[in-house]
């Protein structure tokens, strides 16, 4: 069974920054997305970054692109999520996502608990 624990949240001044970590614990065959989603209050959980092609590819929301970072260190079986340029706006809870497979035949999904950032102005 694959877990993610998420940490890194917290509260930052506006123009700060801040760095996410999600680690995976569990037999991991083949990781095929890691992805970073967000969820503010009254609002639907959005992608803002993910990683695909064994890490080759990244994407980003709009939103984001060029404050926000995301990497990943295999050895560690863990995802980051650099964000700097920190706006009132990207205060929400934080949720990482992996997909992949525990065997050749076998796939799983799995979400993080979800961290808290906030963002003051």
């Amino acid at each position: 069974q694959v877990q993610l624990v998420e940490s890194g949240g917290g509260l930052v001044q506006a123009g700060g920054s801040l760095r996410l970590s999600c680690a995976a614990s569990g037999t991991i065959y083949r990781t095929d997305f890691m992805g970073w989603y967000r969820q503010a209050p009254g609002s639907e959980r959005e992608l803002v970054a993910s990683l695909t092609s064994g890490g080759a590819t990244t994407s980003y929301a709009d939103s984001v692109k060029g404050r926000f970072t995301i990497s990943r260190d295999s050895t560690k079986n863990t995802v980051y999520l650099q964000m700097t340029s920190l706006k009132p706006e990207d205060t929400a809870s934080y949720y990482c996502n992996l997909m992949g497979r525990t065997s050749a035949y076998r796939r799983f999904e799995v979400w993080g608990q979800g961290t808290l950032v906030t963002v003051s102005s």
